[in-house]
């Protein structure tokens, strides 16, 4: 059985994308530093990849990248970083070196929690506003599924009328009546089922009993979802009380404990103070929904502003979701225009991202565009988290070019008035909306705007990484290494054949090869003036060196005289002095022609490609051990 050095977890509330993405984020940063890992999904079709006793005593460390429940007793006597699912996102290196290298990470011990030597360390293992997130998604988390089947059920009843499941009306339908009933059931399950698993996250077993049963108290008494929150807490932590007051109880008597005293004592104590606590909650509840209704007629800017830039401030995190959880909320008491604008401003961020990438393809890799590609269908089913890396390549630009088109597509969709009477779905569901051309324009528009922004800001961006990125000049050395990006738009092949090589190439200075490569290009007929061509390497070379690292460097020439990119690649006899970042001399001479009118695009993409590749130690060997110019082409084009 394989031994796996490091194992995760990782989860998100709704269990669609966030999950999935950490899982990538880890495997990949483990993967760069030959580290073997083994991560565990929580994800909305159940845990897949569970860990077996056997890998969990073999593992060095745990990590923990969730906010949803993950049982982490079975961790017990293992070093532990409890964070985010975010984190596990954006910081999966960090993340590793840590569990690996920092002996200060906590020891978790399940019956007293983990231990730690730091208040940083603390953190890690699970902070008490972390824990109580978690605790929420948890609720959140099985409450979806309820909330989208009721939905969408109750609205497809409409097809009928909207009076169809009315015996009384005209338009009353047995099959919409059905509907309606059985949507209206699962709609209904909201707050005991969100009330009942964010006290089992709490108070395990006991907890979901206890909190089924607050959970119906606060249904029945009008409080809404902010009465199953509290409701929730409520009953896990008097879960947890419980079991403290009766921990002396003699172990024979665990039986009992569990199966008569604390679903009485619990139910009776938690259900008291959530009657009690009924009457502010269904005032506070009332008034809360009551002023999101006023502000769809009196405020439908404002309002669109509110809920683009909330939908799109974490796309599928706490505040997305609290815009959500009110629009279901809403969309329960019979108010469909909230939820219209809610799920305009989730659609437009995945849909932007696709426009973006049409809008400016050069200034994206072969990977992200076709995530952006990808995003036009996440985003057409409501699905905001394909627009999660493209938000997180640049946050403090991209997030609010994100907002803006989120919040333009909300203004639109309440000051034209339309209505979605399904919580999800996207597109899916246009049959069912009121107005569904217009609403598609709104969102359409939303998403171009935003588009149109993130392709300026990665345009601006690929600019600076590609001149700005090393000290080498244009020369591109950046992170994204994968070998898919080298995709035919910059394909090396177009600008390289045999005769371009020449191999024992015998100089022995750095301006003599210079000089010789001025002189190969005009026997190419790539040059009608190769004083030029040595004079630009020269002015290129004292700008900076051009040398890079392991015997190679990468001269370049931009002249009007050059009349096609071109790429020529000599191998020295013997190796000359060139300032490299090693301070090695070189022997293998990678160069590029540049035309005139060339603005910088092109032959930035070829220099990135050919750095891109001489990052891989591989290839590097392969080159040097290559005999002839057969061999070395074939590198270069596969």
């Amino acid at each position: 059985m394989a031994k796996y050095q490091i194992i995760a977890a990782t989860g998100c509330p709704t269990g669609i994308a966030h999950t999935y993405m950490a899982q990538e984020a880890l495997e990949e940063a483990a993967k760069k530093r030959g580290i073997s890992i083994k991560v565990e999904t929580h994800g909305q079709s159940g845990v897949e990849h569970a860990f077996t006793q056997n890998e969990i005593d073999q593992a060095d460390g745990v990590i923990i990248a969730a906010d949803k429940d993950v049982d982490i007793d079975r961790f017990d006597g293992k070093r532990l970083i409890n964070v985010s699912v975010t984190k596990g996102m954006k910081e999966p290196d960090q993340l590793i070196d840590k569990i690996l290298n920092d002996k200060n990470v906590p020891v978790y011990h399940s019956a007293g929690g983990a231990k730690s030597n730091s208040s940083e360390e603390a953190e890690l293992s699970g902070s008490f506003w972390h824990k109580l997130y978690v605790y929420l998604m948890n609720g959140v988390s099985h409450m979806l599924p309820l909330v989208v089947a009721g939905g969408v059920l109750t609205a497809v009843s409409f097809f009928w009328g909207i009076n169809s499941a009315d015996p009384k009306s005209a338009e009353y339908n047995a099959i919409a009546a059905l509907l309606n009933t059985i949507g209206g059931f699962a709609m209904n399950l909201m707050v005991p089922v969100l009330c009942a698993y964010i006290a089992e996250a709490i108070g395990k077993r006991t907890g979901l009993v206890l909190g089924f049963v607050t959970g119906m108290i606060a249904y029945t008494n009008g409080t809404g979802f902010l009465g199953g929150i509290l409701g929730g807490f409520l009953a896990g932590y008097v879960a947890v009380l419980l079991a403290k007051l009766f921990k002396s109880l003699p172990k024979s008597l665990d039986g009992l404990k569990s199966i008569f005293i604390f679903p009485v004592l619990g139910v009776l104590i938690s259900g008291t103070i959530m009657w009690y606590l009924s009457v502010p909650m269904k005032d506070l509840n009332q008034g809360m929904m009551s002023f999101l209704k006023s502000m769809e007629n009196s405020s439908p800017i404002l309002l669109g502003l509110i809920v683009g830039i909330m939908c799109a401030a974490d796309m599928g995190g706490p505040i997305n979701k609290a815009a959500y959880l009110t629009g279901t909320a809403l969309l329960a008491q019979g108010n469909y225009y909230f939820m219209a604008g809610v799920s305009a401003a989730c659609i437009a961020p995945p849909l932007a991202t696709g426009f973006a990438v049409l809008f400016n393809k050069k200034a994206y890799t072969a990977k992200e565009r076709s995530a952006g590609y990808v995003n036009f269908l996440l985003g057409s089913t409501h699905i905001t988290e394909g627009a999660i890396p493209f938000a997180a390549k640049n946050p403090l630009l991209n997030l609010p070019s994100f907002m803006v088109g989120s919040a333009i597509a909300a203004i639109l969709t309440y000051m034209t008035r339309i209505s979605v009477p399904a919580p999800h779905g996207g597109f899916i569901v246009l049959p069912l909306v009121n107005k569904p051309l217009l609403w598609v324009l709104w969102i359409v528009i939303g998403a171009l705007v935003s588009g149109f922004l993130l392709s300026i800001i990665a345009g601006r961006q690929s600019k600076h990484d590609t001149v700005a990125a090393t000290p080498v000049g244009n020369v591109v050395v950046n992170d994204n290494s994968d070998d898919e990006e080298l995709s035919n738009e910059n394909d090396l092949s177009e600008i390289l054949n045999e005769d371009n090589i020449a191999l024992d190439v015998k100089v022995s200075s750095r301006d003599e090869l210079l000089q010789y490569l001025a002189n190969f290009s005009k026997k190419l007929n790539y040059t009608t003036d190769p004083d030029a061509v040595y004079k630009k390497y020269l002015a290129r070379e004292a700008e900076s060196s051009t040398g890079m690292e392991k015997g190679i460097a990468i001269p370049h020439a931009q002249d009007k005289s050059i009349q096609g990119s071109a790429m020529l690649i000599a191998k020295l006899a013997k190796p000359i002095e060139w300032k490299t970042f090693d301070n090695q001399p070189v022997d293998i001479v990678i160069s590029f022609l540049i035309p005139d009118e060339d603005n910088g695009s092109n032959h930035l993409e070829y220099l990135s490609s050919t750095s891109k590749l001489l990052m891989h130690e591989d290839f590097v060997e392969s080159l040097r051990n290559a005999k002839t110019k057969a061999e070395i082409l074939n590198l270069f084009k596969n």
